[in-house]
């Protein structure tokens, strides 16, 4: 494409203001030194990275440039298949062996043991393993070994794993899974990428020989296509040199079969689909620009560097635009993004992205908006000052991550260097993509954007695709009609885009400091505990886990459980209205340009129980946090533009929501476990009869016009003498009303159902399934030790029917169980199991799930399964003690609610039995309440 070549001459020119040749530009940037990188004789290309965030953990991957796009039709599905036998057997973990040993050490399947496929790659992953041992280490690299070359695909494991893929497809067989199928062969005609979703044909699935997914691995998975990643608290020598001596027996392929990547058609005249589903609920508008992409060679070098610069900003201007709209009465779509990257699926072929969701029975409307945005930036560009913030928000976040470059975690670098080798680019390191950045930023001209996006959005390579429910009454604009909508937007008469932003400062006028009127040492928690002289009570506790973060969180007493019935429509919006209209003289859209180039956030929200503001900020940006806490009590804003988009947009997500199978699975559910109490259903339409906003404001300035009872908590790299003149001059005057309140009224809140109840519904579904969830409830201690005996039986479970109801009985991709203890209403136990199944194996899977729960309580979790779960949990807890967000929820909880969950804990774990997970399981379904819904497909 020409223009794509304009583009990059651009680009040369962004690269000559560093004031270096051009030709240097096109030079690969060196591999980051912290990196061991490099290849074996037989082809298999490794990247080892020490890193020591957590402490004594590592991650293992081996990722495949391999996946469904090379399948034959006949073969479709393999890929995916392939991935899930390599944990039913290799060569040096025969069976369940490899899954079974690393869960005795701590690693949980699904957690930290898991895999993906996708159209063009497959990665394996052991994530957050303690490498305390050299024996771990060595097994981790033989799984790697094995995956690489030593799937044993048994063919007894073939077929039981046959009903594993069928319940995923069945789980997976959604709305935008069926819309997925009709719109790439659209999409993509002529192209490998038409049908080839990763889950693949149930038709394959089901009866594919053994032999051939054993060619299709002997044919794919090879050195030459594999690269493996170590990052941890490893040494890298002895990785590497471990690695060349164990993978020394994977043979080079000889005469390996082309590894196509499989190109993207152009197109003179716009491609467009139309597609319809009869449980989809919104419908939404994509409109695609393709391209070719930038050269590998291009890609990993310094102007690889600077065209990442220019879509990073591009995408942050376009973006703001939109949200912009979003605020006004009327908008014409319910969201909208746009960004320059993959087209859609393909791996080969890149697209400027336009998506959008639309209301029901305006797609025109909303294909003509983003449209006619798309091509004001064609045309005119964007403005300077637009750009200027872009540019700081992107500096920004290269900033955050260059002083956090010794305290990012392992997952950080593994997917970087899994990207590096299926996509290619650079992996330079922070260090050098800092220094670069600073040098690029200030040399790329706000021309040398916007020519890069004229270049982009042509006349070929068009794209429409339209998706949305299917429903009486509910007609679509055709293919031509579409287009000609697309092709009036495009010709109309568009002015520039115009803004106004303010200069002025957040807080016009500041009243005299309060004061801090006492101070003492919690050296139980090592937090700092400070007293205002409004009440407000502020907690701080410095950490070095992160050098930009600084968290924070503040409660009170209260929550929505004071407001009268008359309110409860209003309670159920009552957290979107709030935020809606931005603080003091800032409008929500004004407030994101004035906190450009800030790392800041605050949010403010109700609980049943309390009165909430958390937020985040680097600590050069704290005071900034401080300001907008004040605003949020002293000045908040109503912005009735705002609202009304608001209302229109949740009433049109609403108004199909009932299409989806789940929405009335999950409104069935919450009828009968809470009784039909009004306060914990979802946001109806009718409810929009009894919503006011003005009221929902009233009702949000009541709860935070008395700031005497909340507690203030901040956690990680805080200056503590250096905040005391900002909580002084921000929190301690505040508003005070010495208000004392009870956290929140338990007698007006929703309480579990008791008894016995089991609700059967068959419910109209394209994809039959059954859906089944069991809760069971009643009332525990609220202590530390049941909180954590409760996660405990819960991980135990998730081991337990992995192996009876997914392995064995092939019932299920997945049992889903979740437990809590609750701080509102005090002590309310419950331990739900959710499951989609076979509607023929419904009631024999269910029958497994209450049996096993029941065998737990009446002899006991199996010994082995107990060891692993106690070993995981005493490794999440080591992690942890590293985390600021486990620091701040540990004070909130010690003074709020009265619960030390942090001093007991090692304790707890340490002296766990399985004996007490059996008592909890008891306690829990002695007591003799359980919920069970089923929803069946309408026959």
């Amino acid at each position: 494409m020409k223009k794509l070549n304009l583009t990059l001459c651009w680009l040369f020119v962004a690269v000559f203001a560093l004031q270096q040749l051009c030709a240097q530009q096109l030079q690969p940037l060196p591999v980051d030194p912290k990196v061991k990188y490099g290849k074996l004789d037989n082809g298999l290309t490794y990247y080892i990275r020490q890193n020591k965030l957590p402490e004594n953990r590592a991650d293992f991957y081996i990722a495949q440039q391999v996946g469904s796009i090379l399948e034959e039709d006949s073969q479709a599905g393999l890929a995916h298949f392939l991935e899930h036998m390599a944990f039913n057997g290799t060569k040096n973990f025969p069976g369940k062996m490899m899954t079974n040993y690393l869960e005795t050490v701590g690693v949980r399947f699904g957690e930290n043991l898991n895999a993906y496929t996708s159209f063009d790659k497959t990665v394996y992953m052991i994530m957050n393993a303690p490498v305390t041992r050299q024996g771990i280490i060595d097994s981790c690299l033989l799984v790697l070994h094995d995956w690489s070359n030593g799937i044993s695909l048994d063919g007894e494991e073939i077929d039981k794993e046959r009903g594993v893929i069928r319940e995923e497809w069945r789980t997976s067989g959604n709305a935008g899974m069926r819309l997925m199928k009709q719109q790439l062969p659209a999409m993509y005609p002529g192209s490998q990428y038409a049908n080839r979703l990763p889950i693949g044909s149930i038709d394959v699935i089901n009866n594919f020989k053994h032999d051939e997914i054993r060619t299709y691995y002997k044919k794919w998975y090879r050195p030459d296509l594999q690269a493996v990643i170590v990052v941890g608290d490893i040494d890298p020598d002895k990785i590497e040199a471990q690695l060349k001596t164990l993978f020394a027996d994977v043979p080079k392929p000889v005469n390996p079969a082309e590894r196509i990547l499989y190109p993207v058609p152009d197109n003179e005249e716009p491609l467009v689909s139309v597609a319809q589903d009869k449980e989809a609920t919104i419908p939404y508008v994509y409109l695609f620009f393709k391209h070719d992409q930038m050269p590998d060679e291009v890609k990993a070098s310094a102007a690889g560097i600077v065209m990442n610069y220019i879509k990073n900003v591009s995408s942050v201007m376009m973006n703001e635009r939109f949200r912009e709209i979003l605020q006004k009465p009327d908008a014409p779509f319910l969201g909208a993004s746009g960004y320059d990257g993959n087209y859609f699926v393909a791996k080969t072929k890149d697209a400027w992205n336009v998506f959008c969701a639309a209301k029901e029975g305006k797609v025109t409307d909303a294909l003509a908006a983003i449209t006619r945005e798309t091509e004001r930036v064609n045309k005119y560009g964007f403005t300077a000052s637009e750009y200027e913030r872009a540019r700081v928000n992107v500096l920004k976040n290269y900033e955050s991550n260059y002083k956090e470059r010794d305290k990012q975690k392992n997952g950080t670098y593994s997917n970087r260097y899994v990207g590096h080798f299926t996509d290619g680019g650079s992996i330079s390191g922070i260090e050098n993509e800092y220094a670069m950045i600073n040098q690029i930023a200030p040399s790329v001209t706000l021309e040398q954007v916007n020519q890069y996006i004229q270049d982009i959005i042509g006349e070929k390579n068009v794209v429409i695709s339209v998706s949305g429910p299917e429903k009486e009454g509910l007609v679509y604009p055709t293919k031509e009609e579409l287009l000609d909508v697309f092709n009036k937007a495009r010709q109309e008469e568009l002015t520039p885009y115009v803004e106004t932003v303010s200069d002025e400062p957040l807080i016009e006028k500041l009243p005299a400091p309060g004061k801090i009127v006492s101070s003492k040492e919690n050296e139980l928690l090592g937090v700092t505990e400070l007293t205002l002289s409004n009440g407000i009570k502020v907690l701080l506790k410095k950490t070095d886990f992160k050098d930009d973060q600084v968290l924070m969180t503040a409660t009170s007493p209260g929550g929505t459980t004071m407001f009268g019935d008359e309110d409860i429509a209003n309670q159920k919006l009552i957290n979107s209205a709030i935020n809606l209209g931005g603080v003091g003289n800032f409008s929500k859209t004004d407030l994101a340009k004035k906190l450009a180039g800030k790392k800041v956030n605050v949010y403010v929200s109700l609980g049943p129980d309390c009165e909430k503001v958390d937020g985040s900020s680097s600590p050069q940006d704290i005071e900034t946090m401080f300001q907008l806490i004040y605003l949020y009590f002293n000045k908040p804003r109503m912005d009735n533009d705002a609202y009304a988009s608001f209302e229109e947009r949740m009433k049109s997500q609403l108004t199909n929501l009932d299409l989806n199978p789940m929405v009335s699975f999950s409104d069935t559910l919450s009828t009968y476990l809470y009784n039909g109490n009004p306060r914990v259903m979802r946001v109806q339409l009718s409810d929009f009869d009894h919503i006011s906003y003005a009221r929902m404001m009233d009702l949000y300035k009541e709860r935070y016009a008395d700031a005497s009872d909340f507690i203030f908590t901040f956690v990680g790299n805080v200056d503590t003498d250096a905040i005391k003149p900002l909580i002084e001059q921000y929190l301690a005057t505040l508003p005070s009303l010495g208000r004392k309140e009870p956290k929140g009224r338990e007698d007006v809140y929703a309480h579990m159902q008791k008894g016995i109840t089991e609700k059967r519904f068959a419910r109209s579904m394209e994809t039959p399934k059954a859906s089944i969830v069991g809760i069971y409830s009643g009332q525990l201690d609220f202590t530390p030790e049941n909180m954590t005996l409760l996660t405990a039986l819960k991980q135990i479970l998730d081991i337990v029917y992995v192996e009876k109801v997914r392995e064995e009985a092939g019932g299920t991709y997945g049992v889903s169980v979740s437990s809590q203890l609750g701080y509102f209403p005090k002590g309310e136990v419950a331990l739900q199991t959710y499951f989609d199944t076979d509607p023929e194996k419904a009631d024999l899977m269910n029958k497994i799930v209450r049996d096993e729960l029941q065998s737990i309580a009446k002899d006991g979790p199996r010994i082995e399964d107990f060891n692993k779960t106690k070993e995981n949990m005493q490794k999440k807890y080591a992690e942890n003690l590293k985390e600021n967000s486990y620091w701040l929820r540990v004070v909130d909880d010690y003074y709020f609610h009265n619960l030390d969950r942090h001093t007991p804990n090692k304790a707890v774990l340490d002296g766990m039995t399985s004996k007490q997970i059996q008592e909890i399981a008891q306690k829990i379904l002695s007591q003799g309440n359980m919920l069970e819904v089923f929803m069946e497909p309408a026959k």
